[in-house]
């Protein structure tokens, strides 16, 4: 037995009428993708503070139905169409999708990730290359940071390169709990952890309780409950995106301690000066280094 996926570019205006008319002339399942992805005019769209989108469409969508082998595609496209009122019934390629072993294929291909020197993100599934090295032990799931994302490899290896030994250590949109767990094996004082996604949260401490590690994660209001404003962190960590970065600058900054330093990633190197300007008036952050047009920006706060 396998399946069948249907892939229809249409325009922004037309994506979500269409995926539901797919659904309707039934198709087992439909997703939206950027018909960009992968190229420069890749726009990501992800619903982060002060940025989520209206709609899961780009100007060029790419609509994805999946649907049985044995379906007559042409029909099924030619109904959505009509129902969707398209003037005429769109272009489309197929691919097949056969029946596999879907835990063991997924398992493949998620190997132990070696990060800067030292560090190595280990799958349960897998033994750890090295017993001496930092480990951890992370599965895939549904909180972002695995190590990766070039974003988490980069605030991983600035974090091992500036070990919080007896530091204090804020994770600002912690997602799996990643950061905050190397923080807290190379020794930091305290750790918290700050999503707001409840998923992530509860993620994160599933993954803390497995590696053995003293964390706390909270969402922001439980957080800003259980530490005011006033309370400073010897390091600041946020990857996240640059727009909420910027909009996040005054209380970001405001977190960082008196000679304390600031990281922040999920920034283009593109949009690296424009993040920094929103920083300016309150901390001089710079490039600390670039992997695949991605950078993580730092600085220390005055003492």
């Amino acid at each position: 037995m396998g399946w069948l996926e249907i892939i229809i570019e249409v325009a922004r205006e037309h994506a979500e009428a269409l995926s539901d008319a797919l659904m309707d002339a039934g198709a087992l399942s439909v997703s939206v993708e950027d018909a960009d992805e992968g190229t420069e005019a890749e726009n990501p769209l992800f619903g982060e503070p002060g940025m989520e989108p209206d709609e899961a469409a780009w100007d060029r969508s790419r609509v994805v139905a999946l649907a049985n082998l044995d379906v007559d595609h042409a029909a099924l496209v030619a109904e959505a169409a009509s129902a969707t009122g398209l003037p005429a019934s769109p272009s489309y390629t197929t691919r097949d999708v056969k029946e596999q072993d879907w835990v063991r294929l997924t398992q493949s291909q998620f190997a132990p990730i070696h990060i800067g020197k030292n560090i190595w993100v280990v799958p349960s599934w897998h033994d750890a290359p090295d017993a001496d090295a930092l480990v951890l032990e992370l599965d895939p799931g549904l909180a972002f940071g695995t190590g990766s994302h070039p974003t988490t490899r980069l605030c991983m290896e600035w974090l091992e390169s500036h070990a919080p030994q007896g530091q204090s250590v804020l994770d600002y949109g912690c997602g799996s709990g990643i950061l905050a767990m190397v923080a807290s094996k190379l020794g930091a004082r305290s750790v918290i952890g700050v999503d707001i996604d409840p998923q992530a949260i509860e993620s994160a401490n599933f993954n803390a309780e497995r590696n053995h590690c003293q964390i706390e994660y909270a969402l922001p209001e439980a957080f800003g409950n259980a530490h005011p404003a006033d309370e400073k962190f010897d390091v600041v960590v946020a990857n996240i995106l640059s727009s909420p970065l910027k909009l996040m600058a005054p209380m970001l900054s405001g977190r960082v301690a008196p000679g304390g330093a600031l990281i922040l990633s999920g920034v283009l190197a593109r949009q690296a000066e424009e993040v920094a300007a929103a920083y300016a008036p309150f901390i001089q952050l710079s490039v600390w280094a670039e992997h695949e047009g991605w950078v993580a920006l730092s600085g220390q706060l005055a003492s």
